[in-house]
């Protein structure tokens, strides 16, 4: 029986690649779906941000609008500011203080509603009921709470000699306490999600070798925990370096101007005292800036402990 010839392999025909067109098809697909959110980006963020660093940099008057470079000025004047050094100091105290509380606080609301198995439901329903409502909504809830002559606690806090919002010590608390109660919820659902991410064999094997609650909780569920823990912190100093809205509804600053946060300042450069939007673009700069350095450190801090 003879051999039969060996049958060279087949080389694919031209016709079977995709065509020109279609390979033109597919990045404008991609560009067609992406284009809305490119759209967004550019006018919500890059066209302002644009503005504010042309406006750090100019002369610009609230009402006049812009007339000439004046560069080295406005960031002269923004930190000479009487209130720019205890700003900063205000809102890193506030930032210290709210970061603490809000992650401490969220940890042990995800641990008690991932431990409660009754009452799971109406738990997590109860803690992200605040959530659901918007801070300036939230802040004009408590100042007719905190308010000594309309609010339920009124005729309480008057037979005591006490007030929410009369003291820099007690309008700082309010206001952590009106934040502590908006926010818990949300970060409890963070960290309740990263909680959930942990494999329950790894607790089962540590009670099986004689670990109690701290154990487990220190080295298994810290340590697992920590992308998340690094992104609630990321969130949550990020937003208290930012805040404005609380203070300027409870406290307009005061009281004796004590509670003045760095976005406060910014707003009275622009629209009360100097209407000057040239200083509050500088100020606005410098706190972009310092965001920025903050989130760095806090990026390469936890992807440090992470590596150890």
């Amino acid at each position: 029986m003879s051999a039969q010839p060996a049958t060279a392999p087949q080389l694919p025909h031209v016709h079977d690649r995709p065509p020109a067109r279609r390979r033109l098809r597919r990045p404008a697909r991609g560009w067609a779906y992406a284009w809305p959110t490119a759209l967004f980006v550019l006018l919500l963020f890059v066209l302002p941000l644009g503005l504010v660093l042309r406006m750090s940099a100019s002369r610009w008057p609230l009402l006049s609008g812009d007339q000439g470079i004046n560069f080295p000025d406005n960031y002269r004047k923004a930190v000479s500011n009487r209130f720019f050094a205890e700003s900063i100091t205000f809102t890193l105290k506030y930032t210290v203080l709210a970061t603490v509380l809000l992650i401490a606080l969220g940890l042990g609301l995800a641990l008690l509603v991932q431990e409660s198995s009754r009452w799971k439901g109406l738990l997590r329903a109860s803690f992200l009921v605040p959530s659901a409502l918007g801070l300036a909504s939230a802040s004009l809830l408590f100042y007719v709470l905190y308010s000594p002559l309309a609010g339920p606690f009124a005729p309480v806090m008057r037979r005591l000699g006490l007030t929410f919002l009369g003291s820099p010590d007690a309008a700082l608390f309010s206001t952590l306490f009106l934040i502590v109660w908006r926010y818990a919820g949300f970060y409890m659902l963070l960290m309740l999600v990263g909680l959930q991410a942990i494999p329950p064999e790894l607790y089962e094997a540590a009670r099986m070798d004689g670990a109690g609650r701290w154990d487990t909780f220190r080295r298994i569920t810290i340590p697992l925990l920590r992308p998340t823990l690094a992104l609630t912190t990321i969130l949550c100093v990020t937003g208290s370096l930012l805040a404005f809205e609380q203070f300027y509804i409870l406290t307009k600053g005061g009281p004796d101007n004590s509670t003045i946060t760095v976005v406060q300042l910014i707003y009275s450069m622009a629209f009360q005292g100097q209407n000057d939007l040239g200083v509050a673009g500088s100020l606005s700069v410098i706190v972009l800036l310092a965001l920025v350095v903050v989130n760095v450190v806090q990026l390469r801090a936890f992807r440090t402990s992470d590596e150890s």
